[in-house]
């Protein structure tokens, strides 16, 4: 079932139990039992193989009704927990990488992952290619009035190039930073380019510079089954959703 079906469920089945009566008749059974699934369902999703022992179902003597009445605390916390979760996923970003020809001469591949790695963000695709040259012009598209635009072109094509798209919140603008500014004279130490690059026709990596380009450039240089969708096991060190 889908995330928003299943909020749908936890909200439809919340808003039953607010309104069902504590007596133990036949209709507020089968509202509980519908509160109760759609807490199971919803906590299943985020991997819960059991509903917690303080939200367990507990036929009890007083009746089925009273019973049921832990499981009511289970429905707006699965609630909420969806809820931060697809708040989440809707703020995270992925943007283009690329490690030039220069970058992956120097063996510098593993140096620069690890940044983004120890940064906190996530690697959905990546692949070694070495682009022709037209299809370096597509890249630069944006350049082709500029007179070191054929130069460009030369370079990006003259070797392997690592191409990859990084995910997380604000790794657009965050990835510009680790990069450092086009000219490594001008990049701060600590970024990449500061610390590992000496002139601007040699400064080892590019990064997309904004929402559209990344997502104009992700599309270039990859094939929508290459990306890849998965939770990684640190994203509740990191965001801070357990």
């Amino acid at each position: 079932m889908s995330s928003s079906k299943l909020y749908q469920s936890a909200c439809k089945a919340a808003r039953s139990l607010l309104s069902a009566t504590a007596a133990a008749s036949p209709r507020s059974s089968s509202v509980l039992a519908e509160g109760r699934n759609a807490a199971l369902a919803t906590l299943t999703n985020f991997g819960r193989k059991t509903v917690p022992t303080a939200y367990t179902y507990h036929k009890s003597r007083a009746g089925a009704a009273a019973g049921w009445l832990p499981t009511i605390a289970a429905i707006p916390v699965a609630v909420c927990m969806l809820q931060e979760q697809e708040a989440r996923a809707a703020e995270l970003e992925r943007t283009f990488i690329a490690i030039k020809p220069d970058g992956v001469q120097r063996g510098l591949v593993s140096e620069i992952l690890s940044r983004f790695e120890r940064k906190g963000f996530k690697l959905v695709a990546i692949k070694l290619v070495v682009p022709s040259k037209e299809f370096a012009q597509k890249h630069y598209h944006d350049l082709k009035d500029r007179p070191f635009f054929n130069g460009l072109c030369d370079f990006l094509s003259s070797g392997p190039v690592l191409a990859m798209v990084w995910e997380g919140e604000g790794v657009i603008k965050y990835g510009r930073k680790l990069i450092g500014a086009t000219d490594p004279q001008k990049s701060e130490p600590g970024t990449i380019r500061g610390d590992l690059a000496v002139v601007v026709g040699r400064n080892i990596i590019h990064g997309s510079d904004g929402p559209e380009t990344a997502k104009a450039e992700i599309a270039l240089w990859f094939e929508p089954r290459d990306l890849v969708s998965y939770t990684s096991n640190e994203e509740k060190w990191i965001y801070g959703v357990n």
